[in-house]
């Protein structure tokens, strides 16, 4: 069985190759991972279970031109909770590129991922994937 930062990376890794798939599989059947800020200004905020993930990666994948390439800059785990930095970087369709700090405390049950809090550049988000 893998340890718990293995499974992290693992899980960024399959996202930098857009194995969508591959990395929904590392997650719980209940997960819950929660993007900040206010829906009326970050489209993408709230509360995803799987099914709304599984949307929310399809719908990132049409509108990338490249891989959004996920570097794992550090890992501190304390048991089945870990704390997380990462750097992507990725270009869309629409000419923009993506590059985006992030920080994720992500616990993990059984091997899987089931709570995932994902801090990022809200205004970077908006500037690049939502606006006109």
């Amino acid at each position: 069985m893998q340890d718990n930062k293995s499974i992290v990376r693992n899980l960024f890794d399959r996202f930098s190759r857009r194995d969508w798939d591959g990395a929904l599989s590392l997650l719980s059947d209940d997960v819950s991972w929660r993007l900040p800020g206010k829906p009326e200004r970050f489209p993408s905020a709230g509360i995803y279970d799987k099914p709304r993930l599984k949307r929310l990666f399809q719908r990132m994948d049409e509108r990338l031109e490249t891989c959004l390439v996920m570097r794992v800059v550090d890992v501190i785990a304390d048991g089945d909770r870990l704390a997380v930095e990462v750097e992507s970087s990725g270009d869309l369709k629409n000419g923009r590129a993506y590059r985006q700090q992030y920080h994720f405390k992500i616990c993990l049950r059984d091997g899987k991922i089931t709570t995932v809090r994902e801090y990022l550049d809200t205004q970077h988000s908006v500037d690049i994937w939502f606006a006109p």
